[in-house]
């Protein structure tokens, strides 16, 4: 059932259909109806000589089937048929679950939780070994820093009087272990009892095998994102593409997300809580944590979370949708492995101009792209016409006016048909008001005239 529910031909199938249909000589001619589309096309490959369909046809033939299949089946009862049905998908959706690929991504989930949460037992247990026995020998929080070492000079050891008989070659290297029995010799710590002693040195022991369970479980993590997304394992780690998986919930959820959401994936509080208050959004999440992020510089790390981003994006797309045999192969982190190449030769080029706000604008600082040339006015060898300018005079037939205005040409402006009727028609206390005007300014320039020859 789940080879046909997969469109496959099982060994079992293709036997029934060679030896019931193929060979048989009196169905040579016949049709197979096949409900599954994928299923037909796959039993049309595998035998050449049979004739397969699957339309819409098929699906009302085989609906009357499964409506009247007690009766066609014999003596059967329908309830009986009923529960073998039930039983059937049941089994079918156990078997599904158990052996789904999709469900794989799964170990990742949890195996990356737990690692968390062994962090913080660790990081807990080892802070209380290190409180506890710093009453007896505090000066050795100082000189030893690592938590799994601490407990093992913690279990090597016991009293710190012990330091002259206790051998710490196979823990500690020469310089600190010398260092170490000096501050041994003139430690102040206080006395403590056996019964104390007893107690640290189970905790110790609970520090050292949860490390080394640690070490175990990174291990198999490591192997399991080598097999699951072995290109988002090259470009950002095993960590940051787990925790990327556990947040998303699976590998398939993942590759849903575009760049933009896989830059910012963990840090939802942070995202809305900028949105809400009209501030800016924050520029990286888990994909901080990724080592190509990490040695950028401060002015860079949004740029390059933004790059890592949207190649990590395109890595999970390929992981999650390719199939398992290429999957599997040696060479199968080809595109991670390219982009982190990429990636970090661009880091180079962006640290080379830290300022620019591109790689174009680098490019053309440094000489090699384009720029643009420089305005020169260019001569086509014509020239300004300044005899354009000259204008002739026109004689007009004036004669030149006297006194103030002689020299001076006046036009001679000839009086319309209209203009004399209105002047003849006029009263006759406007007319002398005209002849007065006219006879004052004729006196006015005769007297003008005559000033200007006694002048002269």
């Amino acid at each position: 059932m789940t080879a046909i529910g997969e469109g496959k031909v099982s060994k079992s199938l293709k036997k029934f259909l060679t030896e019931e249909i193929t060979d048989n000589k009196k169905l040579k001619n016949e049709k197979l109806a096949v409900s599954e589309p994928k299923l037909a096309g796959a039993i049309q490959k595998k035998l050449e000589g049979l004739t397969v369909i699957s339309d819409s046809s098929v699906h009302d033939l085989y609906r009357g089937i499964r409506q009247q299949l007690s009766a066609l089946l014999g003596d059967i009862d329908p309830r009986d048929l009923s529960t073998m049905e039930l039983g059937l998908s049941h089994s079918l959706s156990r078997y599904k679950l158990k052996f789904s690929p999709d469900k794989v991504d799964t170990m990742v989930v949890q195996a990356i939780a737990l690692l968390d949460d062994l962090d913080k037992e660790i990081n807990i247990y080892s802070m209380r070994v290190k409180e506890w026995y710093g009453w007896h020998f505090p000066e050795m929080g100082k000189i030893i820093t690592e938590n799994i070492t601490y407990a093992k000079v913690v279990k090597a050891m016991g009293f710190r009087t012990n330091y002259n008989t206790t051998d710490f070659s196979h823990v500690l290297p020469e310089e600190l272990e010398e260092s170490l029995k000096s501050a041994a010799a003139v430690s102040m710590g206080t006395e403590i009892s056996e019964q104390d002693l007893d107690h640290i040195n189970l905790l110790a022991d609970q520090v050292i095998s949860i490390t080394q369970y640690r070490t175990e479980l990174y291990e198999y993590l490591r192997n399991r994102m080598a097999a699951i997304a072995p290109n988002l394992t090259a470009l950002v780690g095993e960590l940051v593409g787990a925790r990327l998986i556990a947040h998303a919930g699976s590998l398939m959820s993942l590759a849903k997300h575009p760049a933009s959401t896989v830059q910012i994936l963990g840090a939802e509080k942070a995202l809305f809580r900028a949105l809400k208050t009209k501030h800016d959004t924050p520029k990286y999440g888990l994909i901080f944590h990724a080592s190509l992020v990490g040695q950028a510089p401060q002015k860079l790390k949004g740029k390059m979370a933004r790059m890592v981003a949207t190649k990590a994006a395109l890595s999970i797309r390929l992981d999650a949708l390719a199939d398992a045999d290429s999957k599997s192969s040696l060479d199968s982190a080809t595109i991670g492995i390219e982009n982190r190449a990429k990636l970090e030769s661009r880091l180079r080029q962006l640290e080379a101009g830290l300022g620019h706000t591109s790689l174009r604008s680098l490019a053309k600082a440094n000489g090699q792209g384009e720029k643009q040339k420089r305005f020169e006015m260019k001569g086509n060898g014509a020239g300004y016409n300044a005899g354009a300018d000259a204008v002739s005079l026109v004689p007009t037939g004036v004669e030149p006016g006297k006194g103030a205005d002689e020299g001076v040409e006046k036009m001679a402006v000839e009086e319309t048909e209209e203009q004399r009727r209105k002047r003849e028609n006029a009263s006759p206390a406007k007319k002398e008001k005209k002849d007065k005007k006219k006879r004052k300014a004729e006196s006015d320039d005769e007297e003008g005239g005559k000033s200007k020859k006694v002048k002269a």
